[in-house]
């Protein structure tokens, strides 16, 4: 492929050791917005209006395994590094009524209401209802999903360690 047909979304950072890495972020852009748009439309639908991406996040990881969570379990789970990104989306919740929290010593627990349930219910509804048409559901589909989603965890893990390096860094 030559470079001038890669789709990416800055010339400049062509990488001649893998080009194919620029055109893979470009894509991890576009499918993070769209991803993004998806979240808040379906949680809309859901019943729920006006919830950024990281809500609707925050909320589903809440509802996991019915289980009371930490806010360092949290932001551990969702790769958030700023605490107080999700300290903000639980507070809002709590304020909708999604969510609730419990002291136990100095930690505060956070689990999901009987409405943040329904919501979540709902929106698995939504989300059967319009995106998984999309799907055929064959083996073979699947696997390559299952190959992607490991890919992407595997790039997750060089782009931390490359934002470690880039931080302690004086290039």
């Amino acid at each position: 492929m030559r470079e001038a047909t890669r789709i990416v979304s800055s010339q400049h950072l062509i990488s001649p050791k893998s080009p194919e890495l620029s055109e893979m972020e470009f894509g991890l852009i576009i499918a993070w917005h769209a991803f993004a748009r998806w979240m808040m439309r379906c949680m809309t639908t859901a019943g729920v209006k006006d919830m950024t991406p990281i809500d609707v996040l925050v909320l589903h990881h809440v509802s996991h395994r019915d289980s009371e969570k930490r806010l360092a379990d949290i932001c551990f789970v969702l790769n958030v590094e700023d605490t107080h990104v999700v300290s903000y989306s639980l507070r809002k919740l709590a304020g909708l009524g999604l969510v609730q929290s419990v002291k136990k010593g100095k930690e505060a627990f956070f689990s999901v209401t009987e409405r943040g349930r329904e919501i979540c219910l709902a929106y698995r509804d939504v989300r059967e209802a319009c995106l998984m048409p999309g799907f055929t559901g064959s083996p073979e589909d699947n696997a390559q999903i299952g190959e992607l989603a490991r890919l992407l965890r595997t790039l997750s893990g060089r782009y931390d360690q490359a934002a470690r390096a880039a931080s302690t860094s004086s290039l």
